[in-house]
């Protein structure tokens, strides 16, 4: 079966938006690391796990008013060893929407 030249431009345009798309969110996850790192850091807190995961995305508008997407990431870090809390990040394309750690419980 012979494919149109159209078929193929078409699937070279898709393996290249999808080559696109993965660099972009290798890049998202680096700077959402490098957040929660910091964060922890300023907090005096041990990150766990050593990485973020991703949690969810959607869509919303940036500054300027234009269609961006938002991808939501969450992080375990610890106070003393033993309790363990949830902190997360928040990037609105390569920048950053909201960061936060669970607030403080004491017993």
């Amino acid at each position: 079966m012979l494919w149109s030249p159209y078929t193929y431009l078409t699937l070279l345009v898709v393996a290249v938006l999808a080559v696109v798309l993965w660099h972009r969110n290798l890049a998202c996850r680096e700077l959402a690391n490098r957040i929660a790192n910091e964060t922890c850091g300023e907090a005096q807190v041990q990150l766990l796990d050593g990485t973020v995961a991703f949690s969810r995305f959607g869509a919303g508008r940036d500054t300027r008013g234009r269609l961006a997407v938002l991808r939501n990431y969450v992080f375990d870090y610890t106070d003393n060893g033993m309790n363990r809390y949830q902190g997360f990040v928040v990037l609105r394309g390569l920048n950053l929407e909201a960061v936060g750690l669970a607030p403080a419980v004491h017993h």
